[in-house]
């Protein structure tokens, strides 16, 4: 186990007043598993990233953490522009202070495992919306983080790149042998992804459901191709009330 919600709460405090965004919230993540959550929008999906990154602290509950570094993964790719690829990927050894040769070198052998070897000198805005996504991606995986948290980070994307991306970046974190939880409001998305999908429901968010998937070889073209998707996408449908 590397992350475990045990009735959390969150309310957040504004001058306006208390706004309750989670209420008795329950899951866990297994080390190596691929989690989204899906709910309505609003119910506080982000909120939940944010409590396993340690950013918030509940307000009811606790949240236990396996051991290893978190990583954040965005909406949107957060590179630098006047940087190159290089540059960006070596950033958080930087902010860490280890940019050190071990280091570097690591970092270098991700990109170049994962096809960034010739586009390393060249700056964000000479690469396509998916190229940027995967250095972003290399970028989070040389801070050596064990649990990647992933906010719509394919969502900027058209629907072609964004197939072909979703793929990559789950072959990738799978084939580094990460554990990955994704916050989404594509359920497409979160069935071809995932080993589990955890669908909320309105604020206060609470788990209505919880899903293994257990069909196709565990890619996402092969989730996608299955006679059991349309069947999940449906069900999941009905418990979001869609």
């Amino acid at each position: 186990m590397i992350l475990k919600f045990t009735d959390v709460d969150y309310t957040y405090h504004t001058l306006a007043g208390e706004t309750e965004a989670l209420k008795g919230l329950n899951f866990d993540i297994l080390r190596g598993q691929f989690v989204s959550v899906i709910g309505p929008s609003g119910c506080g999906k982000t909120t939940i990233l944010s409590l396993a990154a340690g950013i918030l602290q509940p307000t009811g509950g606790e949240i236990t953490r396996g051991g290893g570094d978190c990583g954040y993964m965005l909406q949107r790719d957060a590179l630098f522009p006047w940087r190159t690829v290089e540059e960006n990927i070596f950033l958080p050894l930087e902010i860490r202070g280890t940019k050190n040769a071990a280091e570097k070198s690591r970092a270098l052998a991700l990109a170049e495992k994962y096809g960034l070897k010739d586009f390393l000198k060249k700056r964000p805005g000479e690469l396509s919306g998916g190229m940027r996504q995967r250095v972003a991606l290399i970028r989070t995986l040389a801070a050596g983080a064990e649990l990647l948290l992933l906010d719509e980070p394919f969502s900027a994307l058209d629907y072609q790149t964004r197939l072909e991306v979703c793929d990559d970046v789950q072959a990738i974190i799978k084939n580094e042998k990460k554990t990955a939880l994704l916050v989404t409001h594509d359920i497409s998305e979160a069935i071809a992804l995932s080993d589990k999908v955890i669908v909320l429901s309105a604020r206060p968010a609470r788990v209505v459901a919880e899903h293994d998937i257990t069909f196709g070889d565990g890619t996402p073209k092969s989730r996608r191709n299955s006679g059991r998707f349309a069947a999940m996408f449906e069900k999941l449908r009905d418990e979001l009330g869609i």
